[in-house]
This record gives structure tokens, sequence and C-alpha cells, in this order.
């Protein structure tokens, strides 16, 4: 193969390979923009918040210290306070050890 043919060669994968990459961030970034515009939510929460038409408020479970929409979360009342949980275990959890505590004075 002469010179020139071996110049033309290269230059052509090379442009093939820059349109490749440029393609390439253009549909990855795409991606991107399109998933943070979308709003990550559960089905089941912004069903509740929808139909009440006010905003949600949070609440931490003490044990995990995940935060819970108010409406799903699981109550335990404990004198005159109020407690909630993400789940039946953290709550289980929550008062067992506050016995515990109770116990050992």
């Amino acid at each position: 193969m002469t010179f020139l043919a071996r110049i033309a060669r290269f230059l052509f994968w090379l442009l093939v390979v820059s349109w490749s990459v440029w393609l390439l961030r253009h549909i990855v970034n795409w991606m991107l923009r399109s998933a943070a515009s979308a709003p990550q939510q559960h089905p089941e929460a912004s069903s509740v918040a929808q139909a009440s038409g006010e905003a949600r408020q949070l609440v931490r479970d003490p044990v995990c210290g995940m935060h819970v929409d108010q409406t799903l979360a699981i109550p335990l009342r404990e004198g005159s306070e109020l407690v909630h949980f993400c789940s039946a275990a953290c709550r289980d959890a929550y008062a067992s050890d506050t016995k515990k505590f109770a116990a050992n004075g």
C-alpha cells in the first residue's frame, strides 16, 4: 500500500471513531438528563399525596433513621408521645429496647 493510502485509511478510521464517541456522549447525556428530570417517588406515596392535594409530612424512624411519609408510617403511642416507624420490625425492636431499658432502671 502506498503512503498516501495509509494516511487516508488512518484519517477515515479516526473520523469514524470520533463520530462514534460523539454520538455515545450525546446518548449518555440525554439519558442522564431524562433520568434527572423524572421525579423518583414511590407510586403509592405519590398517589396519596396527589389525592390529598397537600404536601407530605415526613417523620423519622427512631430505630433505623429512615424518613417515612406520616400517612404510610406505623404509629406507636408511648405515654403522651407518638412515635412513627417504617416497618413492624422497627416498631417491635423499639418496643423491646424500651422494655429492656425500663427493666434496668
